[in-house]
């Protein structure tokens, strides 16, 4: 393709970290965001910084007890932007910004560390009641409305069996307030799909590597594209608008680097564009294109969806280790804010998005 007329990802500022960042959120409605991390001797950090003259100013920093692993804001309303985060010991807590003291919401979670966590109801996003989904290294996923302190929902391993690590947590076809589904998945390779509105397990299946990140495409829609990110370097995008009894949701799959695909980020502005963060340090940006039929018959006369294609728009190398956390800015199209493992939080900005 030619890349001179394609979107540019280029770097605006750059912050050298004292601590590992793990994960990167941009503070809604705002150009500030905040960065979460575990320090050398195992304490947590939340930094919380903002654009100023085309650099990143520190605003604030605070020190926690334990380390920090995964944040969202996707629970809390737009006049409050209270943060959610899960933490190495698996405390799920809630944080004014303002006032980070002590959280104004903490719970003991889970056994072991939170992996990932992830909110719905919140900022004008998605139907009904403000809640956060979470995902451990226990193998359990559970759903917590900040109301209550007990889990709203809690999706235990097979007792007896070694539990597969949960990775990466989603909400998704919040699209009026009875509807609300739940992605889950494991270092095994296993994707689980949950109705949290009939409580039944709607669609499972295994791509053979573990799970790093996946997204809906949208959480406030029915249910339209799954984007799933894994080790090896594979990018899967589900078409999740039709279900086959046998063959369940119609999927593309595509090698994107030679490294691990540590999270796949559609667009909140155009839901046909995404992001992928690789470990080789790269950024890569892709274009989804729906197939003329998105659903065909099979033999039987049985609706069967059709997968769609995706070609890479750019490709940029911009560290030397893994992008592990990538955040959109939802009002500023192509601003974003990543953090990498070589102890840096980046903003970059992508250009001429809104031609796709």
């Amino acid at each position: 393709m030619d890349c001179t007329a394609a979107p540019q990802v280029i770097e605006h500022s750059r912050e050298q970290l004292s601590f590992t960042p793990f994960e990167t959120r941009w503070v809604p409605q705002s150009a500030r965001w905040v960065i979460l991390g575990q320090n050398p001797r195992a304490t947590g950090a939340i930094r919380v910084c903002q654009l100023s003259k085309g650099k990143a100013e520190k605003l604030a920093e605070v020190e926690k007890p334990k380390g920090f692993k995964c944040g969202t804001f996707g629970a809390s309303s737009i006049e409050e932007r209270h943060l959610a985060t899960g933490d190495y010991v698996g405390n799920v807590q809630i944080w004014d910004l303002e006032d980070m003291k002590k959280p104004i919401w903490s719970v003991k979670g889970h056994d072991q560390i939170v992996n990932a966590i992830d909110g719905c109801g919140g900022l004008g996003v998605g139907n009904g009641a403000p809640e956060l989904v979470t995902g451990s290294r226990d193998g359990t996923v559970r759903v917590w409305d900040v109301r209550q302190e007990d889990p709203v929902l809690s999706l235990e391993p097979v007792e007896g069996e070694t539990p597969a690590d949960c990775w990466t947590v989603a909400f998704g076809n919040s699209y009026n307030d009875s509807e609300r589904c739940i992605a889950a998945g494991y270092d095994n390779g296993d994707i689980k799909l949950f109705d949290l509105r009939t409580m039944t397990l709607r669609w499972d299946t295994n791509v053979r590597n573990g799970i790093c990140h996946l997204q809906f495409d949208r959480k406030d829609i029915r249910m339209n594209k799954l984007g799933v990110s894994t080790l090896e370097s594979n990018m899967v995008v589900y078409d999740l608008r039709t279900y086959h009894p046998t063959e369940g949701y119609a999927g593309r799959k595509e090698k994107v680097t030679k490294s691990t695909l540590w999270g796949c980020h559609f667009l909140p502005q155009n839901r046909e564009v995404f992001a992928s963060c690789g470990g080789n340090g790269s950024i890569t940006l892709f274009k989804y294109s729906y197939p003329q039929e998105r659903v065909v018959k099979d033999k039987e006369g049985i609706d069967r969806g059709n997968a769609g294609t995706f070609e890479m728009l750019n490709q940029k190398e911009l560290s030397t280790q893994p992008v592990i956390s990538f955040d959109w800015h939802m009002n500023k199209t192509g601003l974003c804010v990543f953090a990498c493992l070589d102890q840096t939080c980046r903003v970059a900005i992508c250009t001429k998005l809104h031609l796709y």
